[in-house]
């Protein structure tokens, strides 16, 4: 668990519920001998003679001790004591252009210098097409 979460939680925590994520954590921890997420010289099962060993619920503990026992053992408590996950990911709504294909384009274009009461009929645009398709391909067979 990073700094910042830890301070938060510690700033709320009681004495009891630090004790609930020692028990779990006595439980849980199969692997005494990871490194300290406190302190990396150091092991779980030295950090856990450090901070837990004598851990006393009637005494009020400084927020940096808090701090710490969360930073070590804090993946140990209830879920509703962890902090919520942030999304690094903002969703933004994506840009659209339609598609502009040259072919299209060549029709529209022709279209376009053609005097308004005269429309190409579908055959025409099926000849322009296979026209335009072969010339495409001697194109790319040049390159």
């Amino acid at each position: 668990m990073n700094r910042n979460d830890a301070k938060q939680i510690a700033q709320t925590i009681t004495n009891e519920q630090i004790q609930d994520m020692f028990n779990r954590a006595k439980e849980n921890i199969k692997d005494w001998k990871k490194v300290s997420s406190v302190n990396k010289g150091l092991t779980k099962g030295s950090a856990w003679n450090i901070l837990a060993k004598d851990f006393d619920i009637l005494v009020n503990h400084h927020i940096l001790a808090k701090t710490n026992y969360v930073r070590e053992f804090g993946e140990f408590l209830p879920d509703e004591l962890k902090p919520k996950k942030k999304s690094k990911i903002i969703a933004q709504t994506p840009i659209h252009q339609e598609p502009v294909f040259p072919e299209s384009q060549w029709i529209s274009e022709i279209q376009n210098l053609l005097p308004p009461q005269i429309e190409l009929s579908e055959n025409i645009k099926d000849v322009f097409d296979e026209c335009i398709q072969e010339i495409l391909l001697s194109r790319s067979k040049k390159k």
